[in-house]
């Protein structure tokens, strides 16, 4: 999806990834997702559909309890004091053609030849990062829908007036500028193949996502915080990667997506935060629930038509290049274990003291093997096909 050039690529182990202990990639636009289509079947934990079989999570999701609903209900007027004022009034947001070449002027030509310039040093592998970050980004409809589907968050007219609903809603604009900018860039950029991203994008949303968090908002709520500061550490990699080759306007857009990501990240994480508060012991064990299923990205079923195994690949490049890595997965979870407090937790039940020491021990554990990995992955090289 990312170079008229088709490409190879010689993938590594990667555990966190799930990745074989070799693969050879030949995608001819290195991006992917899974339709899902109605006569599809699973058997055991493997899904057929399209003409090929991928796992699907059939462990069972832990439930809120019924009573906890009366928490969120409690936490309403701190929400719309604490959580809404995180939300920017649109007309003081940026909107993506404030980064864009002008189409009323006469001007417009000659910058759609200097986007192009800079463009032109831009190397394949981070293009593909750029592309993936636009599937991703532009399948918000599934994303809003699972927030919606929350025991606490749905939005059952469509115009709920609860903080939650408000929150949906307007977190669902703000970020729908992320891959609407991107896409517009690299299609005037003519280094993708704008098609090629539009396919993947309808098969990905087709496909939808399997989280693991089901409609409990305490998995949920911890799931998206671990997210949005995943896309934060991605998009301000990716800055680095772009400016480092010369883009000066790319490397601004990426840094002000990552912007957003972090204010939205902040968000979530308060809520969080709250919990811990309010009702720590449930808060730790649904924490440990997250971690051990692991976070899987909102693209995880991303393909093009092409690679059965597009995500992981696409996910090998990034931490070969240093967009986002197991040890920034690594990296993502301490940061939580430490905002969040979860050494300091006291009047646990025994589940939930196990909860804490499984959480608090996990990173150290991921590092001793990451480590090592890591280093292979930056290894590899790129080969080229023809």
């Amino acid at each position: 999806m990312v170079s008229k050039l088709n490409s190879t690529f010689i993938i590594p182990s990667c555990p966190v990834l799930a990745l074989p202990p070799m693969a050879t990639i030949k995608s001819k636009f290195c991006m992917a997702s899974i339709t899902l289509k109605s006569t599809s079947k699973v058997k055991n934990n493997l899904r057929e559909s399209s003409g090929r079989s991928y796992k699907v999570n059939l462990e069972v999701i832990r439930p809120m309890p019924p009573k906890k609903v009366e928490i969120f209900k409690y936490m309403e007027d701190w929400a719309s004091e604490n959580i809404l004022t995180l939300l920017k009034p649109v007309e003081k947001c940026w909107q993506p053609q404030d980064f864009l070449s002008d189409p009323t002027s006469n001007g417009f030509l000659e910058q759609v030849k200097e986007l192009r310039a800079r463009t032109m040093e831009i190397p394949d592998d981070i293009l593909i990062i750029l592309a993936a970050s636009i599937v991703t980004e532009e399948a918000l409809p599934t994303y809003q829908s699972r927030v919606n589907a929350s025991d606490v968050f749905c939005d059952e007219t469509g115009i709920d007036s609860t903080p939650w609903a408000i929150w949906t809603r307007s977190w669902s604009a703000e970020e729908n500028r992320h891959g609407d900018l991107l896409n517009k860039y690299l299609y005037l950029s003519g280094r993708v193949d704008t098609r090629q991203i539009e396919k993947t994008i309808q098969y990905l949303i087709g496909s939808g996502m399997d989280l693991g968090t089901g409609t409990n908002p305490y998995l949920g709520l911890i799931y998206t915080s671990f997210q949005e500061r995943a896309t934060f550490v991605s998009h301000s990699n990716t800055a680095r990667l772009v400016k480092k080759h010369g883009d000066i306007k790319l490397a601004q857009i990426c840094g002000t997506i990552a912007a957003d990501e972090k204010r939205h990240e902040s968000a979530y994480t308060k809520i969080v935060e709250k919990l811990f508060e309010l009702d720590p012991n449930e808060t730790i064990m649904a924490f440990a629930e997250v971690m051990r299923r692991k976070v899987s990205m909102p693209g995880h079923l991303m393909y093009d038509g092409y690679d059965q195994n597009l995500f992981v690949n696409v996910s090998t490049v990034s931490s070969r290049i240093g967009a986002y890595s197991a040890l920034d997965y690594i990296d993502v979870m301490e940061h939580f274990v430490d905002k969040w407090k979860v050494e300091k937790l006291t009047g646990l039940t025994s589940d939930g003291k196990k909860a804490q020491d499984f959480v608090c021990g996990l990173s150290q554990r991921m590092r001793k093997v990451e480590g090592r990995n890591e280093k292979k992955v930056r290894e590899m090289q790129t080969i080229p096909f023809s």
